[in-house]
């Protein structure tokens, strides 16, 4: 089956993305309580940072001295931007490796349509998203216990978490359509990084202007804005029907596109 044959291919870089973002989780969690009890001088230092970044980074919503606080403001930022560039990697990879590897010719031979092999190999992207997803959540939750004295809000904590998911989904169908899209399969990768980076930076500009907070409706990483999410305990449902929109296009598209792309073996 084409499905497991690419998760195999695929789950060596999921498990040491996995162990690094589970590392980083851990690592930062397990030193919050000694953070907590230095509430005082963390929030000098935050007030020490300039009002466009605080706004940017939501620093002036959030306090590093409660544990979503600490967690929406460090390490949120860390399974963002990670998680982003993971599954643009994964996605953008997927297809073109049968070109880059030379190995198209042998899989456009076998007894199933192009259709199988793309939404097989679309599926392989989702499973292998969402697996590092959940190795996300469980390892904040393991990672919480660090600081078990304090309560913590679960539905805002698995608003932000699937607004996060949303989030990784979005670059992984973008990178997807690039992929199928693509002639030049070397410029792929490149491609689906700078989409991440220069969606991120919208972001923080759209955070630092006033002026420019239009540009929260162009990037995903506003959509998942941890400030906005664990303060009200909402996911905007405009933000979760504009990511739902793009990946479901971007997919359907990369499957429209391949089953009548003239691909060179």
């Amino acid at each position: 089956m084409l499905f497991r044959r690419e998760f195999k291919r695929n789950l060596r870089s999921l498990i040491i993305w996995s162990i690094i973002i589970a590392g980083i989780i851990l690592m930062y969690l397990s030193i919050f309580p000694s953070m907590a009890k230095e509430q005082a001088n963390m929030d000098n230092l935050v007030n020490a940072v300039p009002e466009g970044m605080q706004k940017a980074f939501g620093m002036d919503r959030l306090s590093l001295g409660t544990l979503l606080g600490f967690y929406g403001i460090e390490i949120h930022l860390m399974t963002t931007l990670l998680g982003s560039i993971y599954a643009a990697l994964l996605a953008s990879g997927i297809i073109a490796k049968e070109q880059n590897e030379k190995t198209a010719e042998f899989l456009l031979a076998l007894p199933i349509s192009r259709r199988t092999i793309i939404a097989q190999k679309g599926l392989a992207v989702l499973a292998n998203v969402l697996l590092f997803n959940f190795v996300i959540v469980v390892s904040s939750l393991i990672g919480f216990q660090f600081a078990s004295d304090q309560d913590l809000p679960y539905k805002a904590f698995f608003l932000l978490e699937l607004a996060v998911l949303m989030m990784h989904l979005t670059f992984a169908g973008i990178a997807f359509l690039f992929s199928a899209v693509a002639r030049r399969t070397r410029s792929i990768v490149s491609v689906s990084l700078g989409t991440v980076f220069v969606m991120y930076f919208l972001s923080v500009v759209a955070g630092i202007s006033e002026r420019l907070s239009w540009l929260k409706y162009v990037s995903p990483f506003k959509y998942a804005d941890s400030a906005q999410i664990l303060t009200e305990s909402r996911f905007h449902p405009l933000y979760a029907v504009i990511m739902g929109v793009v990946i479901a296009g971007c997919f359907l598209s990369a499957y429209w596109y391949y089953s009548k792309k003239d691909i060179a073996v």
